[in-house]
């Protein structure tokens, strides 16, 4: 199969991933605070993805030189990206945090040609501001208090972070193995988040942590959510540019907001379907580029 659909593939299958994973965090969320739960979906992704390495039988080794770029990585993307995420939609609204959110791949076009030298083609620009247009039909533009404004900035920091992080995993070479670059980095995170995660978890009754549903959220968020979407994201990612990648970033709010209808019985009206046409519209531009 040609890289460049196989790379599509990938990254619409993480996206998507992680637009439902919000159908889960929604119910798991009630009973644990943000950052816990990142922290427990972290430890768990990391017992399967070392588990994986050792059972492949691959190469731990990252040359001197490529460490500092892994853990870049890890603190940049899965720790100080995450965080503010679940911090800027606390002090804001979910609306706003998918609104602002979905700027990432915008900045992907621009840390890509900064950083990789990547052309940015009138086709990527307009593919860009489609689907971007897309996800504001489907959140719908309104009003903010202004009392928002410090979420907004805190989620600004997190669209940014998260699409330098996507652009320095294509400096990493190809030749390692992407579940053992992603593996250190989330075990990087993993550190860093560590002690203010304890405080949180500290707050958690055993009860809450032994419940069935509790439990059951935290593995899925933790195998799937997170082990196998970042290494579909980073695997995606070595296989087509930044730039072009950064469009498969809108199947989180198309799949989100579907499976919210679907399963929560959210209510969704003609400006879902419009804006999802309009992101699979940009989808298709870039797929039809040479």
């Amino acid at each position: 199969m040609n890289q460049r659909y196989l790379g599509g593939i990938f990254m619409a299958l993480a996206a998507s991933i992680w637009g439902g994973m919000y159908v889960v965090s929604k119910i798991v969320l009630e009973n644990i605070q943000p950052l816990a739960l990142v922290w427990l979906r972290y430890v768990v992704a990391l017992v399967v993805l070392v588990s994986t390495v050792i059972v492949t039988r691959q190469s731990w080794r990252i040359r001197g030189r490529d460490v500092p770029g892994v853990l870049a990585i890890g603190v940049i993307g899965y720790a100080v990206s995450i965080w503010a995420q679940f911090l800027g939609t606390k002090l804001s609204s979910a609306q706003m945090g998918a609104m602002i959110t979905s700027t990432t791949p915008a900045f992907m076009v621009v840390f890509g040609r900064l950083l990789l030298g990547e052309r940015v083609t009138v086709r990527r620009a307009i593919s860009v501001l489609l689907a971007t247009g897309g996800v504001l039909f489907i959140i719908g533009i309104g009003g903010f208090d202004s009392s928002y404004q410090l979420g907004g900035l805190v989620l600004g920091m997190a669209a940014l972070s998260w699409a330098l992080m996507s652009v320095l995993v294509k400096c990493v070479p190809s030749d390692y193995s992407q579940l053992v670059v992603t593996t250190y980095a989330i075990l990087t995170a993993t550190i860093v988040i560590t002690p203010m995660a304890m405080r949180q978890l500290m707050t958690v009754s055993s009860g809450v942590l032994l419940h069935p549903v509790v439990w059951g959220g935290v593995l899925y968020l933790g195998v799937i959510s997170t082990a196998v979407a970042f290494f579909l994201w980073n695997k995606g990612l070595q296989l087509i540019d930044a730039a072009s990648g950064g469009l498969y970033f809108f199947f989180q709010p198309l799949v989100g907001t579907a499976l919210g209808w679907l399963v929560l019985g959210e209510q969704v009206g003609i400006s879902f379907w419009v804006g999802s046409a309009m992101i699979l519209g940009g989808m298709a531009l870039v797929l039809k580029q040479s």
